[in-house]
């Protein structure tokens, strides 16, 4: 029965148009069907293959193995190239998440251009959390699922080390007290409102490889 179950959730993996999650997959199965154990079968027999069974956002899909990459430089549409702003904003948001646009400006130390979260959220890197029970009630921004499949991270906690961002000049030295890199169980912090179904992102289009002037 096990057999049976990894290959009718290979097949749904590999027809899927995107990652799949445990519940998605239930879903398709028999209720007999133990989808934990077919899934660590499956990584198991496809470990050290062309193609390896990864987990990304909570959710499973087939991919090339890392090592293979170069295989399919010229065969891979290139992809949109971010600026060093918008580079610097991602970082920021997925380090200090949820953060509003003056939070992210501290850090960076320069003012955000008004395309650079315009793009981010085009992308669909970043999103609107809600509103900061602070007064004013800006705005406050998180990463996406999206994120996490682009990068190919299973969660937040596999974010590289602030010491690496640090060392790479994505993340300032001074940052503000209260910032913590996020722990992936607590984003539903009792510290922001979620946003009305009306509201719009505050910001404009703008050239994507636009830097902000500072740069």
């Amino acid at each position: 029965m096990s057999s049976e179950t990894e290959r009718q959730i290979e097949a749904l993996l590999f027809a899927a148009a995107g990652p799949l999650s445990r519940e998605d997959l239930a879903k398709r199965l028999p209720a007999s069907a133990d989808v934990e154990a077919a899934i660590a079968a499956l990584q198991k027999t496809y470990e050290g293959r062309g193609v390896e069974l990864a987990c990304v956002a909570g959710r499973w899909r087939f991919q090339t193995a890392e090592d293979l990459a170069f295989l399919m430089t010229e065969e891979r549409e290139e992809p949109r190239r971010l600026s060093k702003a918008a580079q610097e904003t991602l970082a920021i948001i997925a380090y200090h998440q949820p953060v509003t646009r003056a939070e992210i400006e501290s850090v960076r130390g320069v003012q955000a251009s008004k395309g650079t979260l315009d793009v981010l959220l085009e992308l669909g890197l970043v999103r609107m959390r809600g509103r900061r029970r602070t007064p004013g009630r800006p705005v406050t921004y998180g990463t996406t699922d999206a994120f996490l499949e682009h990068y190919g991270l299973a969660s937040l906690s596999d974010l590289p080390g602030v010491a690496e961002m640090k060392a790479a000049g994505l993340l300032s030295l001074d940052l503000p007290p209260d910032f913590n890199v996020p722990n992936p169980a607590g984003l539903g912090m009792p510290e922001e409102d979620p946003l009305g179904d009306d509201e719009a992102p505050e910001f404009h289009t703008d050239f994507l490889g636009e830097d902000d002037p500072a740069h």
